[in-house]
């Protein structure tokens, strides 16, 4: 039997970005874009063009995407304008996307309270707005705001919204448990009533989590018939976030339910990336992963202690719902010094570390992974840095040279132009096979003067390090006060395009940034193949 078409539609650029604390860049939104393309979702909302400067810029010019259609969000014209005469909607026209995604109230409650208009306006700015985005050439949705609500207060008029949307030639017709309070029996009761009215494959749902259900009642959604679901990235969203795509992708591809009728634009080796895809965001927006987020948390396939634990180790099936290799993610095993050794020895495999199961230094190795974890570092985002100390405690990494000292300093001065500036100098003192190299470089801000010394001039290293630079600087605060424990994340690429990120840790800021820049360019040595 073939299997059903299920659209996925992200919406982490525009109503992700309403998270509380989420401000995208221009350079954000396209990176993000080119990543949900690369992931498989098949339409990516950019935002709303003209309700700020960088959603215009990013509709300005449309973005390169192999698989996804890039969406433009907007509202139908407004009450007493006719399309022509409505900036927002000739902003949606003008923008360059394959398609557009108007709102539009749905409750008769909102459109008199709200909008304070009719609801034959209200049926009216759908159709017009409709019919003139398809009339241009777009693929056309409408998002039925308040849908769930206005049904149960007015399902003929909820209805009569999604139909004018349909019938002038909306693609999608989107309801949306906008204020998140739809119970998911009331989802599925209510979208079959809807599905009688129009064909489900024309149909999707939104939905919020404020029940902390959404991605239930989109689940709830789709065996009632819908076929497109929006959702956001880790569940961003204002309020309690929206439809979660991290739980609702590998559902749809690894739950035998959905698996065996629906086929979705994620393939089986784009999911085994799924969990770099959620970090890389949470990253990006110097957010701390949820560790216990289904599928991609860094605990999702944790077990502590106990017959679990012991059960596990025998046979992974006993306390996994899937495997964790299929989303990207690994099992851990926190306990036993036996638990310990198959964790580590599982990150050696991956990492392509040669070992012996039997040398004792694995054990130094297991201690010495709890120590650090312990003490801040956190390498499942770093694989270099735990590519080094498993090298390192296995006696593998060469001394290519010693640092003696590195001085930095910061200060403010009028410049030539008599502007007062901020200048940062760092000078590094290292010995490399018993020659003695000073550096020195002026930076932006004392990590990047640091970083500059240290590549300066490593002697005969310095041609391994020709094409290492810093991409991305991360900083996260361990706890609380002056006396803070820093966490320091960099992320570093080569010539190739290759990219590793290395960590460290310290009470001292600059000395945090200095552990994974060495980190960094020792592993590009390693890496290289670079003589001792």
């Amino acid at each position: 039997m073939s299997k059903e078409r299920l659209y996925l539609f992200d919406t982490t650029l525009r109503d992700g970005a309403q998270t509380n604390g989420v401000d995208f860049t221009l350079t954000d939104k396209q990176v993000i874009a080119q990543m949900l393309d690369e992931l498989g979702i098949d339409y990516v909302e950019g935002g709303y063009p003209g309700a700020n400067p960088t959603d215009t810029e990013f509709f300005a010019t449309k973005p390169k995407l192999s698989h996804a259609r890039f969406t433009a969000f907007g509202m139908t014209r407004r009450a007493g304008r006719s399309v022509s005469n409505d900036p927002g909607v000739a902003g949606l026209l003008e923008a360059k996307a394959d398609a557009i995604c108007f709102v539009a109230k749905s409750s008769a409650y909102q459109v008199r309270v709200a909008l304070e208009t009719t609801k034959e306006e209200n049926l009216a700015s759908i159709r017009d707005s409709v019919a003139a985005a398809k009339a241009a050439g777009r693929e056309v949705m409408l998002d039925c705001e308040h849908f769930f609500d206005g049904y149960k207060e007015d399902p003929a008029f909820a209805l009569a919204c999604a139909k004018a949307a349909y019938d002038s030639g909306a693609r999608w017709v989107v309801l949306c448990d906008t204020n998140g309070g739809t119970m998911p029996h009331e989802v599925e009761t209510i979208v079959t009533e809807v599905l009688k009215h129009i064909p489900g494959d024309h149909v999707g749902i939104h939905a919020h989590n404020d029940t902390e259900q959404a991605v239930a009642n989109s689940l709830a959604a789709v065996r009632a018939g819908v076929r497109q679901i929006q959702g956001t990235l880790n569940g961003l969203g204002e309020r309690c976030g929206n439809a979660n795509l991290c739980s609702l992708i590998p559902t749809l591809k690894l739950k035998k339910e959905f698996a065996d009728a629906f086929e979705i634009g994620v393939t089986a080796e784009k999911l085994a990336g799924l969990v770099k895809v959620s970090r890389t965001l949470d990253d990006m927006l110097n957010r701390a992963p949820n560790r216990h987020a289904a599928y991609v948390g860094e605990s999702a396939f944790v077990t502590k202690t106990g017959i679990h634990a012991s059960a596990v180790l025998k046979d992974p099936q006993t306390y996994e719902h899937v495997l964790p290799d299929l989303v990207g993610n690994h099992r851990k095993v926190l306990v036993s010094d036996q638990a310990g050794r198959s964790n580590v020895i599982a990150e050696l495999d991956r990492a392509g570390i040669a070992y012996e199961k039997s040398d004792p230094k694995l054990t130094r190795l297991v201690e010495e992974l709890k120590e650090r974890e312990a003490a801040g570092f956190a390498y499942e985002s770093a694989n270099a840095s735990f590519d080094l100390l498993a090298r390192r405690t296995l006696g593998k990494v060469p001394e290519y040279f010693k640092v003696e000292q590195f001085d930095v300093n910061v200060e403010q001065r009028y410049n030539a132009l008599g502007e007062r500036v901020t200048v940062a100098l760092a000078v590094v003192k290292v010995d490399v096979a018993g020659e003695r190299l000073i550096s020195a470089a002026e930076g932006n801000g004392p990590v990047n003067a640091l970083d500059v010394a240290l590549r300066k001039d490593l002697g005969k290293y310095q041609k391994y390090i020709e094409g290492l630079k810093l991409i991305d600087y991360r900083v996260r605060i361990l706890n609380g006060g002056t006396g803070a424990v820093t966490r320091v994340l960099i992320e570093s690429e080569d010539e190739n395009g290759e990219n590793w990120t290395t960590v460290g840790v310290s009470p001292n800021i600059i000395d945090a940034s200095f552990q994974a820049l060495m980190d960094s360019v020792i592993y590009k040595l390693v890496k290289s193949g670079a003589p001792a």
